[in-house]
């Protein structure tokens, strides 16, 4: 991969540019020149190609300009690079607009939302998604699974079969985890044991799960290049810098507002780029994220996959990372990435939730014709059938259709069984449990029964 040409430095930008004519700084400056123009918080590395800079300036001089305004922004985080260096973060108008879109769309809207708002259908979106989230966390760390069958296996709670089984299964856990320790402080314990159940029987060196590292002998590469992309901070520093970690997740202060998505994206961040584990750096530090979102009420978040946005384009979640070692430990750029990520889910959680109300009132017409089956389908049961006049081929089972809604053995049969009983699906035997697949011609079954 290629690592982002670093900007100019600042001072000596500076000094350069009032060498060669004082008043050019006054200039410059009376611009007003914005810490984000166009809406987009460029880096240098993209900013020198861009084309016609404004006001007649060079690169250089833009460049100057624009850190101008974002100097004059900076907020310091809590926490240092591995040299001893602030990170820092600013929120021009870019960040702050995705942070009011998220806050509308990600809170009442989403909350009204009637799939959702419903006790009965919520706990399948939720399960949903995290399935996807957990499949697609561990595919960014190199799990090679296919996601039909990772879906399968966890429906099913099948054991898995491999190491990347293994850690989709550990992701899923620990998301159920997340949700369970949501109002609790984070400490470095609890960290340990989410890392722990993230990373179990996936390690080259099992005993390494749920403990710091204690080589030197690690950094984060691209594979398919062997560029040496970060050098996290030494191992003897891990145990300081986790303490001061778990407190900048838990502080909160009453005159200063730091506002809770930042917050939970700069743990992410954070935790990623001191590296303190041999391996699953990336998922714990995702996690993380999650913890921290439901840990300020931003219970919504259950309901939605970053990993999966983050999956479509990878390059982009590790320049942005790049980005802020490149210029000035400015994490501006990582809260603007991630923002867009978490912008991003959020909408395709609306489509999914639309086709998914779509296809259940396209169920309910069918059943509309029938008046003995209006009031003896729930909704689980509707799903169910919808799935099975998609794709006709499908295979059901008790503990699949319990792990798709949340539900309690019992219920999961239940429902299965009725189905059998009113002719929707057939009953075969395989071994000591059952299948149950749709019967031939269900759409004109479904019509025509009375």
């Amino acid at each position: 991969m290629k690592i982002p040409i670093s900007p100019p430095d600042f001072n000596n930008l500076l000094q350069k540019t009032a060498v060669d004519s004082a008043e050019n700084i006054g200039r410059i400056l009376s611009l007003g020149i914005r810490p984000d123009p166009k809406g987009n918080y460029y880096h240098w590395d993209k900013l020198r190609y861009l084309k016609l800079p404004p006001h007649d300036l060079s690169h250089e001089e833009w460049w100057l300009a624009i850190k101008f305004a974002r100097k004059a922004l900076y907020k310091n985080i809590p926490h240092s690079d591995k040299d001893s260096n602030s990170f820092v973060y600013a929120e021009p108008d870019v960040v702050r607009r995705l942070l009011h879109e998220i806050d509308i769309h990600g809170g009442g809207e989403l909350k009204a939302n009637e799939q959702v708002a419903n006790p009965n259908t919520r706990d399948t979106y939720l399960i949903n998604s995290l399935i996807e989230e957990a499949i697609t966390s561990s595919q960014l760390e190199g799990a090679a699974t296919t996601r039909k069958v990772a879906k399968e296996m966890l429906r099913l709670k099948r054991k898995p079969r491999d190491r990347s089984e293994r850690m989709i299964v550990n992701n899923y856990y620990a998301m159920e985890f997340i949700n369970e320790i949501s109002n609790e402080e984070l400490t470095p314990e609890l960290v340990y044991e989410l890392h722990k159940i993230l990373t179990v029987n996936t390690l080259d060196s099992p005993n390494a799960a749920g403990k710091l590292r204690t080589s030197d002998d690690i950094y984060v590469g691209d594979e398919r290049d062997a560029t040496i992309i970060h050098v996290p901070p030494k191992a003897k520093e891990l145990a300081d810098r986790l303490h001061k970690i778990c407190h900048f997740a838990n502080a909160t202060h009453p005159t200063v507002f730091l506002h809770p998505v930042i917050r939970a994206i700069i743990l992410h961040f954070l935790l990623a780029y001191d590296h303190p584990f041999e391996d699953g750096n990336g998922r714990t530090a995702r996690a993380l994220f999650y913890w921290s979102m439901l840990k300020q009420g931003y219970w919504t978040m259950e309901f939605i996959s970053i990993s999966r946005i983050l999956k479509k384009a990878p390059i982009k979640y590790t320049r942005a990372y790049l980005y802020t070692e490149t210029d000035d430990n400015d994490v501006t750029y990582f809260i603007v990435h991630q923002l867009g990520v978490i912008k991003r889910a959020i909408n395709d959680l609306f489509k999914y939730l639309e086709s998914k109300a779509n296809e259940i009132r396209t169920v309910e017409r069918i059943i509309k014709k029938s008046p003995g089956l209006q009031k003896l389908l729930n909704y689980r049961q509707m799903a169910l059938i919808n799935r099975a006049l998609k794709k006709p081929e499908s295979i059901f089972y008790v503990e699949s259709h319990r792990g798709s809604h949340n539900v309690t053995y019992d219920t999961a049969r239940t429902d299965l069984l009725k189905l059998v009983e009113l002719g929707l699906l057939e009953k075969t035997k395989i071994g000591r449990a059952f299948s149950f697949s749709a019967i031939k011609n269900l759409k004109k079954k479904l019509e025509i029964l009375k």
